[in-house]
């Protein structure tokens, strides 16, 4: 995969453009229509060389350039250096996955460099990671961690619509707004369970990449990005996050449930009030027994 280093002077560089467009992406339909015969597993992604791109694009493709597609909604190009390339992968992906909204396309991406040139250790800023030599592993690797970096930003974003949601209910409680719809509540939850869903077991955070059981130096590069990236700390904080909305979920079931408990007794209660108001006036001649006539 050397093919994929791009010269510029005496820095050799790979540009990687991430982008998180939906929850998921069925790689196998993908794979299907490219001509790829095999089966993809949810842990894997999709690598599309330029090979595999030419019948997509309907022309020529760079030799260096890949897109690799992620099962949890993530697409990363690499050397993919013109926007309108990008927008055309992402209309070929859109006729086999309909919830991606192609007009907001942007709003969750990340952009990347590898750069090999002379260094003494491996060096990660925001921009780029800067390596003495290069190793075939870094484009999946450093590929990998920008997938699930841009689809943690997705989650978190997520996280906050229902956070916002929960303060609208609890705002409700405040105002002596008590009743809490059986309807409302499933949604919000629904919501919880879909969050957790996407972020804890589909994104794969605690997941690692096949080769970095096998090969140290992978493992080691791999857990420098994944430190930098900061993705097992934003793990630990969206489910921390999440436990604290079940939490309110459940203090939100449990009021829900306490009102209708105490509606029912109240309901109980008149009904035995009206029966004994009822055998009382029985007794005092004012309602007459039934089939009395004078």
């Amino acid at each position: 995969m050397t093919d994929l280093i791009e010269k510029s002077g005496y820095m050799q560089s790979i540009s990687f453009n991430a982008f998180a467009i939906t929850n998921e992406i069925n790689l196998n339909k993908i794979a299907t229509h490219c001509g790829i015969p095999r089966k993809f597993t949810w842990e894997e992604p999709l690598i599309l060389t330029s090979r595999t791109l030419q019948p997509i694009y309907q022309r020529n493709m760079d030799e260096s350039q890949r897109v690799l597609v992620f099962s949890f909604g993530s697409v990363v190009f690499i050397n993919f250096s013109k926007p309108h390339e990008i927008k055309e992968f992402f209309r070929f992906i859109d006729s086999f996955e309909q919830d991606i909204d192609l007009r907001d396309l942007g709003k969750y991406t990340d952009d990347y460099s590898l750069h090999i040139r002379e260094t003494e250790i491996t060096r990660l800023t925001d921009e780029y990671v800067e390596v003495r030599e290069y190793e075939v592993f870094y484009p999946e690797l450093i590929s990998t961690v920008l997938a699930k970096s841009v689809a943690l930003e997705k989650t978190e974003e997520q996280l906050g619509d229902i956070l916002d949601k929960l303060e609208t209910m609890i705002d409700q409680l405040e105002k002596g707004r008590l009743r809490i719809g059986n309807k409302q509540l499933a949604r919000t939850t629904a919501r919880i369970l879909r969050h957790e869903y996407n972020t804890l077991a589909y994104i794969m955070i605690l997941d690692k990449p096949d080769v970095t059981w096998t090969n140290s130096a992978a493992a080691e590069f791999y857990e420098q990005m994944q430190d930098f990236f900061e993705l097992n700390d934003r793990y630990k904080i969206l489910k921390s996050k999440t436990e604290v909305l079940y939490n309110i979920m459940e203090g939100f079931s449990t009021i829900s449930h306490s009102i209708r408990g105490l509606f029912v007794e109240w309901i109980v209660v008149a009904l035995i009030v009206f029966e004994i108001i009822l055998t009382i006036l029985g007794i005092i001649g004012w309602i007459p027994e039934p089939g009395f006539s004078r």
